[in-house]
């Protein structure tokens, strides 16, 4: 079971994406969105919100697209997941029940548990998650992909 919105989940992917496809140049949300499958313009906002975030760079121009705004080995699942969640409109959502079992019981649970789930989402570097999809040769193109971090 995924306990992330599918929002979440598309930021994490979107983000590690464009770390491992951004050299030399900036990932277009046209090649992001044909890698998984979705339309351009689903992305857009989600990029917009994590280029905001200071997690993704957006470039300008013909060649333009998206790049990380930071060292993969700074940016973490937790950050990701947190810009994502600031970025969904809550006004499609139903309303929070108003009660005392809410209030006083299931919200602090509930909370309790997000913030841990969290706190684990904070082990977890881009860089990370990047050494594991080249380990597991996700994508198979035969390109290497160089990482200037220091």
């Amino acid at each position: 079971m995924i306990l992330l919105s599918r929002r979440s989940l598309l930021a994490i992917a979107a983000v590690v994406d464009i770390a491992l496809h951004a050299r030399p140049s900036p990932v277009a949300a046209k090649h992001l969105a044909t890698r998984h499958n979705l339309p351009p313009r689903h992305l857009e906002t989600m990029l917009q919100a994590l280029v905001r975030a200071g997690i993704l760079k957006g470039v300008r121009g013909p060649r333009g697209g998206y790049e990380i705004a930071r060292e993969r080995r700074r940016i973490t699942a937790g950050d990701i997941v947190r810009a994502a969640m600031a970025s969904t409109g809550e006004d499609s959502m139903p309303p929070v029940p108003e009660s005392k079992l809410v209030d006083d019981v299931i919200g602090p649970m509930v909370a309790k548990a997000g913030g841990s789930f969290l706190q684990q989402l904070d082990s977890v570097t881009v860089d990370d998650l990047c050494r594991h999809a080249d380990a597991g040769g996700v994508f198979k193109d035969g390109k290497a992909v160089a990482d200037f971090t220091i």
